[in-house]
């Protein structure tokens, strides 16, 4: 008995002290004070000339507990986008542990934490840093054998009045040489409120009337008779002729919705099916006469567009037209968009809700990012690993029941960035989609950026295998276990390529295809283009002994692992054509290809940086008489910012700033022109050579498209690395979704036509004249006054969180002066942090002055902007 009692009295003082300890790691976590603090983006000698172009940032990580903590078996993992080139600390080591994945550890120089004493640790990172969202949240303390907890001061907080998500554990960025300059020479222009208050000084008057203006611009519209007025508040009483009636319910739902119902004593509104108009899908004519509306498609999807336009035309508050012929037919048939849900996962809801308002301005392809190295969204029949571990994010350096907390994903495997479409919601999707003429492209990122299916057919192998099934573990596995390849993503990833060489990984391929094909099937939508990725490989395989195999023994010619990339492809477009489907990829990935290899109908988008010469990759591969789709970052990247303010959410590598008005300007039928009107990431002037350039021995390296070749169209993206959450998305997709449209869908007359004899572009050549310039800033003009005093509201009521403008500011003579970029939205201003007021006209100020607009439906704030700060 006495020696049951020892062991008894031993397990209850082993449980006792890990409650202690675990209750300890706890208390500790949610009172340790972390303060990230940028010093300097300016390289010094202390940077690593050998990484990053020789540069980096300086940072101050400090640590401040509310109690003792003595232990040293503890460790921080955090996320930093970028890797750690030294720290400068004797108490603190940092290491790389995987991706942006890094780990603090205590050096033996560490005593331990003090209660009320404040920690230090300075470290330099690869290149700079100019956002203080870059700076990832929920940090993760890992202690003593008890469980993870993310450091509480380390979370994001939602502003009540903008509803955005802020950090505030990150020190403001407040020096303009030492924080928001990317180098000593970097020209760019702090969007304070005076800056915006001088450009948006600058902007054209409106001019058009809103019941006669409708976005996207259509070919012709031509108001008949101006004061004679048609109400569409009577309903509409519709016939329909030769168009599926299915195709038009959610165009009739929108105007619905907007207050034009249907009914039999409505205003009578005849569509037909016609021939007789532009042969060009999309296509419509539309007449609005006192006594009938008449719409004549070319398809179904002309039918659809043309009720669209309807409920583009009215306003929320005014359902009177006067009598008006819009002729239409789109300008790409490619207008697309493409939302990353694999970095960070986003509602169903959410792609729902989108797609409503794609449909609504005519957009018609939805590119759907569900898989990357952060995580698989889409359930697959048979490989349950792919979502039951690598939809999820959490705290498992083993990846057993989770990936490891990339972009700060912190510890719980339930919160909104983890997730995944089961076969029902996909099914779904499409069936929303289609029902408005929208056609998802799924894709599925490989051969890089796989690190997600990578790791889960690791573990589907260790699952089979410990049931002695060898062959069904090998079946799909993408990894050779004794591959020594030493490399680093672009992303820092060192294991997220998937083998080339190894039959399973094609195997793996296939079974998706087959599986996401059914899907489609089943929903009413066939597969018919899927894009593989296909971009940013890592210098991988090269020490993999099934590579090296495949490289010594294969028929094909292939002898170097550096053509193992473009073989990957091209397999892969066999299996997806073996299935009827067409092959879609990122340029860099497909330039690499044999084109003897592809197949015949091949889209590539194309995302060359227009001031790194990013129109050549463009012109290659449309003279391959490839379908281009123009994804130029400068403008569709919608992760980027709207405005050059450290407090901006969104990356910068290749733009600082991308608003509305920047994407309006663009014109994507000649890419090279706008060396003309804009100006690189630093906003420098720079040169787009788009002549001829021949070899040494005759070959042609580049040059201008061949006479006739054009782009089949235009896409948005929105990568979601640091877009967290539903409302950050629609944050940055809108309001830039409604030049994203008009772009795809229209040609302005005030565009440059395209040379096919090649020029030399710059600030000097002037294709771009003042004329055209003139004609577009009045078009901007009227533009921006659909969107503030018709379009916004309608987001209102959808409840789509837009993004509110940063507004303009200047105290003139005593007197407070405010505009804005968006002139329809309410204006408020405050004195000494005291109460907002409202702003209509210039008022004595004296103090600190804080501006901002509201939605304007007033339930929402935007982000505020304090003078001379």
């Amino acid at each position: 008995m006495a020696g049951c009692s020892d062991i008894n009295n031993s397990a209850d003082s082993a449980s006792t002290s890990s409650a202690n300890s675990q209750e300890q790691v706890i208390n500790f976590s949610n009172s340790l004070k972390v303060n990230y603090q940028l010093i300097s983006n300016i390289a010094d000698e202390n940077c690593n000339a050998q990484r990053a172009e020789g540069n980096c940032f300086l940072v101050e990580l400090s640590f401040t507990p509310e109690q003792d903590f003595t232990s040293s078996d503890w460790a921080i993992y955090y996320s930093q986008i970028n890797p750690v080139q030294s720290d400068a600390s004797d108490e603190f080591d940092i290491s790389h542990v995987n991706g942006d994945l890094h780990k603090i550890t205590p050096t033996e120089n560490f005593k331990g934490f003090v209660a009320g004493q404040t920690y230090t640790l300075p470290y330099r990172v690869d290149f700079w840093t100019l956002s203080e969202t870059d700076a990832l949240p929920n940090y993760i303390f890992k202690a003593d054998g008890a469980p993870a907890q993310v450091i509480t001061s380390t979370q994001t907080v939602i502003n009540e009045e903008t509803g955005l998500e802020e950090y505030p554990f990150v020190s403001d960025f407040s020096s303009v040489e030492k924080h928001f300059k990317r180098t000593p020479s970097d020209q760019t222009k702090w969007a304070t409120s005076e800056y915006l208050f001088e450009r948006n000084s600058k902007n054209s008057a409106a001019t058009n009337q809103l019941n006669s203006s409708l976005i996207p611009t259509p070919q012709s519209l031509k108001v008949i008779d101006a004061k004679q007025s048609v109400n569409l508040a009577q309903g509409i009483n519709v016939e329909v002729n030769g168009i599926a009636t299915g195709g038009l319910n959610a165009a009739f739902a929108r105007l619905a919705k907007f207050g034009v119902k249907q009914n039999d004593n409505g205003i009578k509104l005849v569509i037909t099916k016609s021939a007789n108009i532009s042969p060009l899908p999309g296509s419509y004519q539309l007449s609005i006469a006192p006594d009938l509306i008449s719409i004549d498609a070319f398809d179904d999807a002309g039918a659809f567009y043309a009720l669209q336009s309807i409920s583009g035309l009215i306003s929320l508050d005014d359902k009177a037209l006067p009598t008006l012929e819009v002729i239409d037919a789109p300008h790409y048939q490619f207008r697309g968009l493409l939302v990353d849900v694999a970095r960070n996962f986003h509602s169903k809801q959410f792609i729902l809700d989108l797609m409503e308002q794609m449909a609504a301005y005519k957009l018609n392809k939805l590119h759907l990012h569900l898989g990357d190295d952060e995580g698989w969204r889409l359930e697959i029949k048979d490989l349950p690993e792919l979502t039951e571990l690598s939809s999820k994010r959490c705290f498992d350096l083993q990846e057993e029941s989770c990936l490891l907390p990339q972009l700060g994903a912190g510890v719980d495997p339930t919160s909104k960035v983890n997730g995944y479409y089961s076969i029902e919601d996909y099914k779904q999707i499409l069936q929303f989609a289609s029902a408005r003429h929208i056609q998802v492209i799924p894709s599925l990122d490989m051969p890089g950026h796989s690190r997600s299916s990578i790791v889960a057919m690791k573990a589907r192998y260790n699952r089979l295998m410990a049931a002695g099934d060898e062959i069904g573990a090998k079946q799909y596995l993408l990894h050779d276990e004794n591959d020594k390849t030493v490399y680093s993503s672009v992303q820092y990833y060192n294991d997220n390529t998937i083998n080339a060489c190894m039959e399973s990984s094609y195997d793996f391929v296939a079974k998706v295809m087959d599986e996401v094909k059914a899907m489609h099937v089943d929903a009413g939508q066939p597969l018919t283009r899927y894009h593989i990725g296909a971009d940013e490989t890592a210098g991988a395989w090269v020490e993999s002994p099934v590579c090296k195999e495949f490289l010594a023994n294969n028929d094909q010619g292939i002898t170097k692992a550096e053509q193992l990339g473009s073989y990957f492809i091209e397999r892969v477009a066999k299996i997806l054509s073996d299935r009827n489907i067409e092959t879609a990829g990122w340029n860099d990935g497909m330039m690499h290809t044999n084109a003897d290899n592809m197949p015949k109908v091949v889209q590539a988008n194309s995302w060359g940086v227009l001031s790194w010469e990013g129109h050549k990759a463009a012109h290659e591969l449309a003279n391959r008489n490839w379908e281009v789709v123009v994804s130029t970052p400068d403008v569709t990247y919608f992760d980027f910012p709207y405005e050059a303010d450290p407090k901006e959410h969104g990356y910068y590598w290749a733009i600082r700033h991308s608003n509305t008005e920047k994407l309006f300007q663009f014109m994507p039928d000649n890419l090279p022109v706008h060396a003309e009107i804009w100006l690189d990431r630093e906003d420098k002037p720079f040169i787009a050579d788009d002549s001829v350039k021949i070899s040494e021995d005759g070959v042609i390296e580049s040059g201008p498209l061949a006479t006739g070749n054009k782009f089949v169209g235009i896409q948005g993206q929105l990568w979601s690395e640091n877009t967290r959450n539903d409302n950050l998305a629609e944050y940055k997709i809108f309001p830039r979704l409604f030049s994203l449209a008009e772009r795809a869908w229209h040609k302005a007359d005030w565009s440059v036509d395209y040379k096919y004899s090649g020029d030399i572009y710059n600030q000097e050549s002037n294709n771009f004249t003042k004329d055209m310039r003139t004609a577009r800033d009045q078009q901007w003009a009227n533009f921006a006054n659909v969107i503030s005093n018709k379009e916004l509201a309608k987001l209102d009521k959808a409840e789509i969180f837009y993004r509110i403008p940063t507004v303009g500011a200047k105290v003139i003579a005593g007197e407070l002066h405010i505009n804005n970029s968006f002139t329809g939205l309410p204006l408020e201003y405050r004195v000494a942090q005291g109460e907002w007021q409202q702003w209509t006209k210039p008022v004595k100020v004296n103090g600190e002055v804080e501006v901002r607009a509201r939605s304007i439906d007033l339930k929402r704030a935007g982000r505020s902007l304090f003078l001379n700060k």
